[in-house]
C-alpha cells in the first residue's frame, strides 16, 4: 500500500476512532492533514479576531511550515494508528 493510500485510509479511520481525542491531539490531526493536503499555512490570518478555534488551528498548522507533504502524511498515519490502538 502506498503512503497516499495509507493516508486516505487513515483519514477515513480518523472519523471512527474509539474515543474522541483531546483538543491538543485534534489540533495535531488537523495541522498534519492540512500540511499533507495544502502545504504551508497562509502567511496572512484567515480568521476573525474573535474566532479562537480557527486561530488555534492556523497556529498549529503554521508550526509545520517547511514540512514535506510526505512527512506530514506519515506522521498523520502514525498518529491515527496509535489512536486506534488505544
Amino acid at each position: 500500500m502506498t503512503l497516499q493510500e495509507q493516508f486516505e485510509l487513515s483519514v477515513t479511520e480518523s472519523k471512527a476512532l474509539p474515543q474522541k481525542p483531546d483538543n491538543e491531539t485534534l489540533l495535531k490531526i488537523y495541522s498534519l492533514y492540512k500540511q499533507s493536503t495544502a502545504g504551508n499555512a497562509p502567511a496572512e490570518a484567515t480568521y476573525g479576531m474573535f474566532d479562537f478555534v480557527a486561530k488555534a488551528k492556523q497556529e498549529a498548522w503554521k508550526q509545520l511550515d517547511g514540512m514535506t507533504a510526505e512527512t506530514a502524511m506519515q506522521q498523520y498515519v502514525d498518529l491515527i494508528t496509535s489512536l486506534k490502538n488505544k
